[in-house]
């Protein structure tokens, strides 16, 4: 849609010719702009509620620079995962306000501030090598205007610590819950709270892991009610959708 259609729209609305609904829904399906490599889609908020995020492995790191700098003309927040160190430095020269999460492998520029609910989200690990996509998770919600509590390294082996931190976890509105190796931690917080529960399987674990499949069956297998589960690795997913919940 070019801008004179847009200033069409509005003009519309201001004449009376067409309601202020009929021209939000018209807004709503603005199109993208175009990169050539990539179709950039600046009013994704718009409709969904959530920008665009930029998923930087397949990329090269030039794409990724002009991605972020045709969203940052649009003051929109930007996320960008599966960053390298190496990739952070050549966007952090060109956009200084850009921060890293180099756990979670996640780029943030953040331009406007998003107020957060009083309710937060709880994100449990069952170990330390599950961190990384935790942390993945948390820098998801945590730009969509989200307050999140980490409770890490609590899982199965030794149960106890799990319910050291329990009422912190029963706290929040929804948990997110990250295990490699068998994956039983989803299952064991699926009998112990009444929120619900995203399980996020990770690749952590021995041959018979298989690179995050036997957890990921274990969730999807649980006898616990009220978990759903989303894709290997996916701290993405899980922060995304957790948002979603928490702020409904």
């Amino acid at each position: 849609m070019l801008p004179e259609e847009i200033k069409k729209i509005l003009q519309d609305v201001k004449d009376g010719k067409s309601s202020i609904d009929s021209a939000m829904d018209q807004l709503r399906d603005l199109p993208f702009e175009e990169a050539g490599f990539a179709k950039i889609d600046h009013h994704r908020e718009l409709r969904t509620g959530y920008p665009e995020v930029i998923l930087c492995s397949g990329k090269t790191n030039e794409q990724v620079l002009k991605i972020i700098a045709m969203m940052y003309a649009k003051k929109n927040n930007i996320l960008a995962t599966r960053a390298t160190p190496e990739l952070f430095k050549l966007v952090h020269k060109q956009f200084p306000e850009c921060t890293y999460n180099e756990i979670g492998k996640v780029m943030v520029i953040q331009l406007k501030k998003i107020e957060p609910p009083e309710s937060y989200i709880a994100i449990v690990t069952a170990g330390t090598a599950d961190i990384p996509v935790a942390e993945e998770a948390a820098a998801t919600a945590e730009i969509f205007g989200n307050r999140v509590e980490r409770i890490y390294d609590v899982g199965v082996a030794g149960i106890h610590r799990l319910y050291q931190r329990i009422d912190i976890i029963r706290g929040g509105k929804v948990i997110i819950a990250i295990a490699g190796m068998e994956g039983a931690l989803a299952s064991v917080l699926g009998g112990l709270v009444n929120k619900p529960i995203i399980a996020v399987p990770t690749s952590v674990g021995y041959g018979a892991n298989f690179q995050g499949l036997a957890a990921l069956l274990t969730m999807l297998n649980s006898c616990s009610a009220g978990i759903s589960v989303v894709n290997i690795d996916n701290g993405f997913g899980a922060g995304y959708v957790a948002s979603m919940i928490n702020k409904i």
